[in-house]
């Protein structure tokens, strides 16, 4: 597996999409290439992007993949789309509307299914991010899939977070009020040839009125990725966040947070595979579920038996 890490240093294609499969699939094999690759990341800067659905979060990756190639930044892509219940796989894949990138060598684009984990992201994200940025990419862009409200855990692995509206939600306020206001560390109205730009940005303005920051307002950037307007405004307030970041000692904090989510979702996902691998505790499971569907078992008393089982 050296060979592969080697590969995946030198920033190929093929070795980067193949390790990715592995991560997503959690094929045993990729965990010595995960080791071997972590010394080399830590200097990519992630950027996460949510929003409503619609909003063409798509097309303003799109637009700020181009941006940061002009300044000779290598990009990687990461879209998040639903899981297809017949396959497995993502769905939509935004890789059909990014197709004029596909042959730039300096870029690398991977759709990924969300396989039924909430918070619009999927549980081989922290691997990717690592694998992307060991193959060397300066930016790192994170599209998820566009559920809502409760899309937040891009946080927990963004450096940068940009919430994408629209005009002509109604009360946009209503839209974003929970929890994605919370997250934003730039809130960006796309669409803004579109009618109601204007009503739209001055909701955000007294949104951002009422979060007490003294430190840093939260900027509000109007942009039309159709029109290819305000893609550059958006770049410069990218960067002067992440320079707020560091100036304010807030960047290792989010490294450290993003580590930590990663550390617990592989000791989760650890200890589910050790629960439903092994046979006596699959058996135990199984044993559980039928006396819990004949009411002759609660499912707590349930899972104290199996996790007493692991803990002996």
């Amino acid at each position: 597996m050296t060979g592969l890490s080697d590969k995946i240093r030198a920033g190929d294609h093929r070795s980067i999409a193949r390790l990715i499969t592995q991560v997503e699939n959690d094929a045993p094999e990729a965990v010595q290439t995960m080791k071997q690759i972590h010394p080399f990341t830590g200097k990519a800067s992630v950027i996460g992007m949510t929003g409503v659905m619609g909003s063409g979060k798509s097309s303003l990756i799109y637009e700020l993949a181009l941006a940061y190639r002009i300044q000779n930044k290598k990009v990687g892509i990461i879209a998040i789309d639903p899981t297809s219940p017949f396959t497995g796989g993502a769905l939509l894949g935004d890789r059909i509307r990014m197709i004029d990138l596909s042959s730039d060598e300096g870029v690398f684009i991977r759709s990924m299914g969300t396989r039924g984990m909430m918070g619009g992201l999927t549980s081989a994200l922290y691997d990717v991010v690592e694998i992307l940025d060991a193959a060397g990419m300066d930016i790192i862009l994170i599209e998820t899939v566009g559920v809502g409200q409760d899309e937040v855990d891009i946080v927990k692995i963004a450096d940068t977070t940009l919430v994408v509206l629209i005009p002509g939600l109604g009360d946009s306020v209503q839209t974003i009020k929970a929890g994605l206001m919370e997250i934003a560390d730039i809130f960006v109205v796309n669409k803004a040839d579109k009618p109601g730009i204007e009503q739209t940005v001055a909701e955000l303005e007294s949104l951002v009125d009422l979060v007490n920051n003294p430190e840093r307002r939260i900027p509000i950037v109007a942009t039309s990725a159709k029109e290819k307007k305000g893609i550059e405004q958006l770049i410069t307030q990218i960067t002067e966040h992440q320079l707020y970041l560091k100036k304010s000692q807030r960047f290792e904090q989010r490294r450290r947070q993003r580590y930590e989510a990663e550390l617990i979702e592989i000791i989760r996902k650890r200890l589910m595979d050790f629960i439903f691998d092994e046979k006596k505790l699959k058996t135990t499971v199984d044993c559980c579920i039928d006396q819990i569907a004949k009411k002759q078992l609660d499912p707590y008393t349930a899972a104290d038996q199996i996790l007493g089982k692991i803990l002996k």
